[in-house]
């Protein structure tokens, strides 16, 4: 079959797989992190913002300027509208499946392709291909006679095509990667991933007899464009580099010699990521060593964690959303998995430091991990299904050419029935990202002992008002995790509904004692306080609560309405002032700043604000009275009773209304400048 013909069907399949399985994902709602990073990322919403995600909080947009581009393209064609978001998941999904299948078919058909230099150096006997490359090299002979040796994955070109199609397929349709493509802004996921296979594809054709050099430059392009994707991009220049020492040069004299200019660009982007990084602080608190789980005891966690990993690999059940933060407290919770895991690794490096594609393979399996999966904490999740996106395709390959290799073409066969399967799961797995409710009631019965997900359960139910399954759901939340802020402030919001300020202030101030830097557990303590009749202890939360958060409206009119029953007029007027600088259209606003106007002296300023209320609600006839008498204080008693009039024809019933438009008349007439009574 001619290279570029079954190609284009090798992608059509790929893509109608992919589509299949992926079918009923476009009304997935947004989900958890998909809230900051999209809904609430105000940087998304021009184009001129989308290259400076916000920096801070370690939301997943942060420092991954790329991921926050694909989401403002996103925002511009659909807005809120979550197909579009959907749309361009699974189309980098199955644009990295094809890449996959090109980057495979490649290799494994490179016989002859190499320019005769290379291959000599690599010790490839005449006209034979790559995966051979060490045939001198003591003990090879051996090692060649194993089903997953370099020479066993060195297939016949006759095959190559079915064998990449195999990889891509099985790769493309495993319910593993359900959570980077269903799950929308774990697009950061499958976004780098793409980069990292786009990074070898052009490498792969850089390096083909008679190349152009813009297949360097595009590897180029493509390696710095994942540093503004995600940290997973920066093991990429590493594994470049490996698969020209294992697959085309056969030597690292031969690589440096060579194309050592071109890995020294590829390590040079190293500098974007590095810069994105340090601008991020530690991704907001949310990675690094300065948090409150120690790289040991990180590292101890990974080991368990890699191995459950290598198992969902070959049975992908359970398969979690959120595995919460549990850490692993000593070897005796993860021994089973390092007598896997060690062993592996060590095989891995040896086999590839002896010019082996297995070796090469299962070093890029623990090369992909290692920035999430080492002793660098991630705060947010000690394991997530995500990381195994890439990953992944390691091991599958192996997979497929094992298969290949003890059973010939009837492997294929075993791979086709693998392929259902696996696509059918994938379906299945889709289905509990229904609803925000599903997909966490998913997580609750799979992994019982994560707090966050009745956490976020019991947020849900107290949105909907199913208050008690709100409240069952959120204390059982903080008995797993008393240090549970989110679920402590939620906890607070369930008895404010209920009625019952008092227990909501203690949930509240435990919040605020956990970190006194979240502004809005400072403005719900102070408005419990305001409710349970305590306002003067309110004014210090709301204060606190504006230090922290300056342009926030919310806590700066309550402050305001406080300081104003507390007959601290001088202090609340500055806070309306401003208020109503960024809400010029609260009626209610200018009515009340127009009250302390008045107490102050600042009539002048008063009448105006006051007419502004009434121009913002023409049909409150309470204003109208109260517009109605502070112009009959001016004196200007034909106005004042035309607002009374008015105020009387919108409620006919308005007794005040109607005893000062009487004491207005009556003014009027005598020529005496009485002023109306009362509001």
């Amino acid at each position: 079959m001619a290279f570029g013909r079954s190609s284009l069907l090798a992608a059509l399949l790929i893509a109608a797989a992919a589509a299949l399985a992926y079918h009923d994902t476009f009304s997935v709602p947004f989900l958890f992190d998909d809230i900051p990073s999209i809904v609430d990322n105000p940087t998304i919403r021009s184009f001129r913002t989308a290259w400076a995600p916000p920096p801070e909080n370690g939301i997943t947009v942060s420092g991954r300027p790329l991921l926050n581009l694909t989401l403002a393209l996103n925002h511009a064609w659909s807005g809120s509208a979550v197909w579009s978001y959907h749309l361009f998941n699974l189309l980098i999904h199955v644009t990295a499946g094809c890449t996959l299948f090109g980057i495979v078919r490649r290799t494994l058909e490179a016989k002859g392709r190499w320019p005769a230099p290379a291959r000599a150096v690599a010790g490839f006997p005449a006209g034979e291909g790559i995966g051979v490359a060490n045939d001198a090299h003591p003990g090879n002979a051996a090692a060649n006679r194993s089903p997953l040796s370099a020479t066993a994955i060195q297939s016949d070109s006759r095959d190559a095509s079915w064998l990449a199609l195999a990889v891509a397929l099985l790769w493309t349709l495993h319910p593993l990667q359900t959570e980077s493509v269903t799950y929308i802004v774990q697009r950061a996921e499958s976004l780098v991933s793409l980069m990292y296979l786009l990074t070898f594809w052009c490498f792969v054709r850089s390096v083909e007899p008679g190349a152009s050099r813009a297949w360097a430059w595009l590897a180029w392009l493509a390696c710095l464009s994942g540093m503004a994707a995600k940290e997973v991009m920066v093991t990429a220049p590493v594994m470049v580099a490996l698969y020209d020492r294992i697959f085309v040069a056969g030597s690292w004299k031969e690589v440096w010699g060579r194309r050592g200019r071109q890995h020294l660009a590829l390590i040079a982007t190293w500098v974007l990521l590095f810069w994105l990084v340090l601008r991020t602080g530690g991704r907001g608190g949310t990675a690094g060593f300065a948090g409150e789980i120690s790289p040991w005891a990180y590292a101890l966690t990974q080991v368990g964690a890699v191995g459950h990993y290598l198992r969902l690999i070959f049975w992908p059940q359970p398969l979690i959303f959120d595995y919460g933060k549990e850490i692993a407290r000593g070897w005796g919770e993860v021994w089973p998995a390092a007598l896997v895991v060690f062993p592996l690794l060590a095989a891995s490096v040896w086999t590839a430091w002896r010019g082996r594609a297995v070796g090469f393979l299962g070093v890029c399996f623990f090369a992909v991990l290692a920035p999430s999966s080492s002793f660098v904490p991630v705060l947010t999740q000690t394991m997530s299904e995500h990381r195994l996106y890439l990953a992944l395709a390691a091991v599958v390959t192996i997979l497929v050419c094992g298969l290949h290799a003890w059973w010939g073409r009837r492997g294929l066969l075993v791979c086709a029935a693998l392929a259902v399967g696996l696509g059918a799961a994938t379906i299945r797995r889709n289905h509990d990202y229904r609803s925000e409710q599903a997909i966490w009631e998913d997580t609750m019965a799979k992994r019982p002992g994560n707090a966050r997900a009745p956490g976020i359960l019991g947020a849900i139910h107290e949105r909907a008002d199913r208050l008690e399954q709100a409240r069952s759901l959120l204390e059982k939340a903080i008995a797993l995790a008393p240090d549970y802020i989110e679920a402590q402030n939620n906890l607070g919001g369930v008895w404010v509904k209920l009625d019952r300020p008092d227990l909501a202030v203690e949930c509240f101030r435990r919040a605020a004692a956990l970190d006194p830097r979240q502004a809005m557990v400072l403005h719900n303590l102070g408005s419990a306080l305001i409710a349970s009749g305590h306002p003067r202890d309110a004014v210090e939360p709301l204060e606190q609560s504006l230090r922290l958060e300056p342009d926030r409206s919310e806590p700066r009119v309550l402050l305001a309405a406080v300081l104003t029953q507390e007959g601290r007029l001088a202090e609340a007027a500055p806070h309306y002032e401003r208020y109503l600088k960024d809400h010029p259209d609260d009626a209610d606003g200018h009515r009340a700043f127009s009250a302390v106007l008045v107490t102050l002296g600042r009539r002048r300023e008063a009448f105006i604000e006051l007419s502004t209320a009434v121009r913002l609600q023409p049909g409150n006839a309470v204003l109208r009275n109260e517009l109605g008498v502070m112009l009959g204080h001016f004196g200007r008693l034909a106005d004042a009773i035309a607002q009374f009039q008015e105020a009387l024809r919108l409620q006919p019933d308005f007794t005040a209304a109607r005893e000062n438009a009487e004491l207005a008349t009556q003014a009027l007439k005598s020529g005496k400048g009485a002023r109306p009574a009362s509001p």
